[in-house]
């Protein structure tokens, strides 16, 4: 699999971080794990083949996750070459998805439902205990509720070859979510503050590291970063406290993940 970070920032404007959007290729499919109002421009961009794209995740309905999304089917419609797509684009994720886009089609008409290929919705309430379900062949997925919002979900992806990476998107701390993530070989975490944070429902850094000594991922991508964190190395911050490998995410990167221990290294742009 290759994780290809489209944006890292929050919902603050930022001059080199767009709002939250991640490119999951896998031998199954492509994955958009979130949708920011940025990722559509962001997948074109860093070259994606965003036109055949297999599926959507949204992880929970605040605007710099899933502002993208209405955007991608008005805009599609009117790609190059988008009549000879004849496969269904699957949006799935949390509640509210469906309502979310039905709001806005009837604003102005815009018709997004109305595509040259099947559009396949699929809502997950929020679960007690880890659930699973195969979205693509090849590809199992598991999804658990986060302290964030209600409809807040966390989502472990595993590949064929039992490659797995886990995707938090926004959460508060959490020893389910921790054990949820246990093992994976990359871990995709937010980590909102550096400290003192303002709201229990997201991180700083140290509730990250704790999440991390847990899970002992193969790897940790720390992500969601606001602006304070621009005078801060994070790396080095975060190996104070955890002696895993963590990686700062930033727009642009591309991560290879095998089924390894020491697997997702970063690819040079």
């Amino acid at each position: 699999m290759q994780l290809v970070v489209l944006g890292s920032g929050t919902s603050v404007f930022h001059p080199h971080r767009t709002a939250a959007g991640f490119w999951l290729q896998t031998n199954a499919g492509s994955l958009l794990l979130d949708c920011s109002a940025d990722a559509p421009h962001r997948m074109a961009a860093e070259n994606l083949d965003w036109i055949n794209l297999d599926a959507i995740w949204i992880s929970h309905l605040h605007l710099d996750h899933c502002g993208g999304l209405a955007p991608y089917l008005f805009g599609i419609k009117w790609a190059d070459g988008i009549g000879q797509r004849r496969k269904p684009l699957k949006i799935f994720g949390c509640e509210g998805l469906e309502k979310l886009l039905q709001a806005i089609d009837q604003v102005h008409q815009y018709k997004l439902f109305e595509q040259p290929f099947a559009l396949e919705i699929r809502e997950i309430k929020p679960p007690d205990q880890p659930q699973r379900f195969e979205l693509l062949n090849g590809l199992e997925i598991e999804t658990i509720s986060t302290p964030h919002r209600a409809e807040s979900l966390a989502i472990r992806l595993t590949d064929a070859d039992g490659a797995a990476v886990v995707y938090t998107a926004d959460t508060g701390y959490s020893e389910t979510v921790a054990e949820f993530a246990r093992g994976a070989d990359l871990l995709v975490l937010e980590c909102s503050f550096y400290r003192d944070k303002p709201t229990p429902k997201h991180l700083e850094l140290d509730d990250a590291m704790r999440i991390a000594r847990l899970a002992q991922p193969g790897q940790l991508l720390l992500t969601h970063l606001y602006p304070l964190w621009d005078h801060i190395d994070l790396e080095t911050e975060a190996g104070k406290l955890w002696s895993g490998k963590t990686i700062a995410a930033h727009d642009g990167q591309r991560l290879e993940i095998t089924k390894t221990r020491t697997a997702a290294r970063v690819l040079e742009p």
